[in-house]
């Protein structure tokens, strides 16, 4: 081991470890249906519904990020992307406002409004997303009463942020190359 790598901490590493693992099975390339096969002692945690996309359908993500967010596949891909470079906060957020606008229950909306403002939001939040203070204070001022509307203008915000600089990096990066290859 390098006298670099021996220096950083045990987590880092392990981090590391843990993001070229889950990289290497997103670009591993079943050569068959049977190398699909879970194995029966193993259970996915949600259906396998992500299928590698078209040359066209990827050539579409260059252009737009609701494309990418549309795809089972890029969207997986994007966020492991965004993963390796430790700035996957916006996404995270992005699909929790998402989950949130699913949500039927008054009650739940209440409770998950407040793990959303709590993760993401406050100030020192664990994932806290880079937004203006006119857009936060919107957003608190929102969540007095929470409605499937609460986030809008804060995940708005993060989408463009998404849009104008994560896109970009995400189709300039190898990953995104050899998957257009």
């Amino acid at each position: 081991m390098c006298k670099g790598l021996a220096a950083l901490p045990h987590s880092c590493l392990e981090r590391a470890k843990e993001i070229k693992i889950k990289l290497g099975i997103l670009l591993q390339k079943p050569d068959t249906a049977a190398d699909l096969v879970i194995p029966y002692n193993e259970k996915p945690e949600k259906p396998a519904k992500t299928q590698k996309p078209s040359l066209d359908e990827a050539l579409q993500w260059r252009d737009s990020l609701d494309k990418v967010l549309q795809n089972n596949y890029g969207l997986t891909s994007f966020k492991s992307f965004l993963k390796s470079e430790f700035s996957e906060e916006n996404l995270e957020f992005w699909i929790a406002c998402e989950d949130y606008k699913k949500i039927k229950s008054p009650l739940k909306m209440a409770e998950k409004a407040k793990q959303i403002y709590e993760e993401f939001i406050q100030t020192e939040a664990p994932k806290e997303v880079n937004i203006d203070h006119f857009t936060k204070d919107i957003t608190m001022k929102n969540l007095v009463e929470p409605s499937l509307s609460s986030f809008d203008v804060a995940q708005k915000r993060i989408h463009a942020l998404m849009e104008k600089d994560s896109l970009p990096r995400f189709v300039r990066s190898e990953f995104y190359q050899e998957l257009i290859k």
